[in-house]
């Protein structure tokens, strides 16, 4: 058998000696050639572990005829272009969501309710509105809020429950105490 056929078995069978030696041969080419592909060390370096996870998972699924460094830096390559897809999805939400935030702003600038949701989300803590804003806005499920916030789906909803419950008591307080700008209003009439 060939030295690299016994590696690629040593690493099939999840030896930490194999995994160790192709971590110190690989390394500073895949951290190199992760680093000229994102221009960022912090990127880089995400990535690296990326691929040396991925190793971990699948080493038991590689053939015998496996070029291993190939493999690594096909793993390596498809980890960045995944981060740049990921990078392009996020501007574009980020875009489309200041678009839909502007469209919504000019529809609704005239109306009173629009006054009166603006101002109660301004008066209601900045835990509340978090948890209002990931599902109004963003329209994030329960579970996915929960997540993004490392908190239980049933904790994230009683949060939520709350928070909607503060956010109408300060709607009915819009209403029936006139905001300064309908006062205003009222004095030039």
């Amino acid at each position: 058998m060939h030295d690299s056929q016994l590696l690629l078995e040593a690493l099939r069978r999840g030896s930490a000696e194999a995994f160790q030696q192709v971590y110190f041969a690989e390394k500073n080419r895949l951290f190199g050639m992760l680093l000229r592909l994102s221009g960022d060390a912090h990127v880089a370096a995400d990535l690296f572990q990326n691929v040396w996870l991925k190793l971990a998972r699948h080493a038991a699924r590689l053939h015998d005829d496996t070029n291993l460094r190939a493999w690594l830096h096909t793993v390596a390559r498809r980890e960045y272009l995944s981060y740049r897809r990921a990078q392009v999805v996020d501007l574009s939400r980020f875009l489309a969501w200041g678009r839909h935030v502007e469209t919504t702003a000019r529809s609704f600038a005239a109306t009173s309710e629009t006054d009166a949701l603006e101002a109660a989300l301004e008066a209601v803590s900045e835990r509340d509105r978090e948890v209002l804003l990931l599902v109004g806005v963003a329209e994030l499920s329960s579970a996915q809020a929960a997540e993004a916030l490392g908190i239980s789906d049933a904790t994230f909803r009683q949060r939520l429950a709350r928070a909607r419950q503060r956010l109408a008591a300060e709607i009915e307080r819009a209403h029936t105490c006139p905001q300064p700008r309908a006062i205003a209003r009222k004095a030039r009439s």
